[in-house]
This record gives structure tokens, sequence and C-alpha cells, in this order.
């Protein structure tokens, strides 16, 4: 009991997440026959039935399923220390897991001052909008736009955000002007489904949100949508401010109501105070400062 070899737990772990000997065997770049073998060792030093077996089809006994927790925690936890003394923690490279959007708008334009900050850390980013696994990828840190809680992560914010709407100027000078939100609602509107978009239809009615127009489903091509003079985009601050700036994109109406939620960076306890952790963080935290909100705030609305 007190010899069992950590690649057998790890078979059992790879097998029993699966359910599957094959899946198990080809996560680990073994034969299904090795993995036979290794679960069979297994049980026979632990004196359990850790699956039943039906043909191909296998499920977990009882003692499998107490087994399985326990197993996934301890090997997660000696890959996060595996990675943690392994690595450089001053540079060499650091991966952060981002949304497109955010990369594509606000980020990539001011992205060579921290290159040219910061030349011995690799920054390596990585785009995507689920929730990180950081027990189960090279991940370091994430910038997430949500509420700020995020359960076994440490987390600091670096900005709120507002949503207001834009469209091109060809748009505006065929459909416009506006006089208000209600005329402007009349209109399809362009945007993604998102919770994010809930402050500003409980201000302006819930009637705006039923006429989305429902042809696309990200943040990016709705905002190429509206430069195209297909319809008036709701979007986010962050998104649309340089665009505004350079005169790609106009805002409609002044109005613009803040966001629920706000960016933040988001990192495991383990590696948030890492130097080259930190000195990303503290670079983002410097640019989101100087970053101005929206013009006309005599005119925001604030949801509490």
């Amino acid at each position: 009991m007190q010899n069992i070899p950590l690649n057998a737990l790890r078979t059992f772990e790879a097998v029993a997440s699966r359910l599957s000997f094959a899946k198990g065997a080809e996560a680990l770049h073994v034969s299904p026959a090795a993995v036979s073998s290794q679960i069979r060792a297994l049980e026979q030093r632990l004196g359990l039935s850790l699956f039943h077996r039906h043909g191909r089809q296998i499920t977990l006994t009882e003692a499998g399923r107490t087994l399985l927790p326990g197993v996934q925690r301890g090997l997660a936890e000696m890959n996060q220390a595996v990675q943690l003394v392994s690595q450089d923690r001053s540079e060499g490279v650091l991966n952060v897991s981002m949304m497109p959007s955010f990369l594509q708008k606000w980020l990539m334009p001011r992205l060579s001052g921290f290159y040219d900050a910061e030349p011995d850390i690799d920054l390596r980013i990585n785009v995507d909008n689920v929730r990180v696994n950081f027990d189960q990828s090279d991940m370091h840190a994430a910038v997430r736009l949500g509420p700020g809680r995020w359960a076994g992560l440490k987390s600091v914010k670096l900005m709120d955000d507002w949503i207001l709407p834009v469209c091109s100027r060809r748009f505006l000078k065929k459909h416009g002007p506006f006089n208000s939100v209600e005329a402007l609602q009349q209109q399809d509107l362009l945007f993604a489904p998102s919770a994010v978009w809930d402050p500003w239809f409980r201000e302006h009615g819930e009637s705006g949100r039923d006429s989305r127009w429902t042809l696309l489903n990200d943040s990016l091509s709705i905002l190429m949508a509206a430069e195209q003079s297909e319809g008036i985009a709701l979007s986010r601050w962050t998104l649309v401010s340089r665009d505004i700036e350079a005169r790609r994109l106009v805002r409609p109406i002044e109005t613009v109501v803040k966001a629920d939620w706000s960016h933040y960076f988001v990192a495991p306890p383990h590696y948030f105070d890492l130097p080259k952790v930190a000195a990303f963080r503290e670079w983002l935290l410097e640019h989101c400062r100087q970053f101005d909100p929206p013009a006309y705030l005599l005119k925001t609305v604030t949801i509490a």
C-alpha cells in the first residue's frame, strides 16, 4: 500500500476521467494493453475493484469514485510544484490568457511598450473566452471581464468599462440623427449574446434586446459589421475608443451606461507574485490608469 507506483495512479486518472481505456491510453501515449496491465496491478495492490467492466463500456465502482478526486488533486499539486521550481521566476516565458477582443482592440496598440520595458520576459498570449484551468494548463495568469471573484484565484481590478452604441458615419447620415435611445433602438442592434449588456437593457428597456441582429456572435465581427454600415452596434468603451478617435466609428447618441463587470488580472496564488507576473500586472495597471473614460460623463447613466 505504501509503494503504489505514481505511474499507476496517473494511468488510473487518465482512464477514470475519460471512462475509457482506449482514450486513457491515447492521452498517455501508450498501448491499451499497457493501460489495462497498470489498472489490474493497481487493483491487486489495493485489493479493490476500481471499474465495472461492461464489454467496452466501463464505469467507476464506489472505490473508484472515492479515489479519483484525491488522485486528481495530488497530481495537480505535483504539477504546480514542478512548474514553480523549474521555471525562471524573473524572466523567460510568461503565458497569459485573455479575450481576443481585448487583445486586438485595447492591448495590441500598447504592447510594444511592454516588450521595450521588459526585454527578458517572453510574453505569450493565448486568446480565449473560457475560464482557464490553471491546474491543467501552462497559463500563469489571465485578463478577464467579470465580477472580480474567482474561487481559488487572486485578482486585482484593472479598470471599469462602459456600454455605448456606435455606428459608421455613413449609417448615421442615412438613418439619423437619433435624438433618444428609444429612437435609436428602432434600428436592429448588433451585439453578441452576453450578460455584459444587462445594464443597458435594465436602463433602456428589454424590448431593445429583442431587436438584436442575430447573424454574428463575437465582438470583433460585430464591430466590423458596424464599420461596414450594417447597423448600430452595442459595444464596450475599451473596444471602440480608438475606432472613435480614428473616425472609423461614431457615437449616434451620447448616452453611456457603466458596465456591471470590470477588467481584472487573475492568477493562482502561487503565480500571482512571481516577478515576471508582477511586472506584467504592474505594467497593465499603469496603462489602465492612463486610459480615459468616455466623454460626456455628465450624461452617463450609472447602474448601482
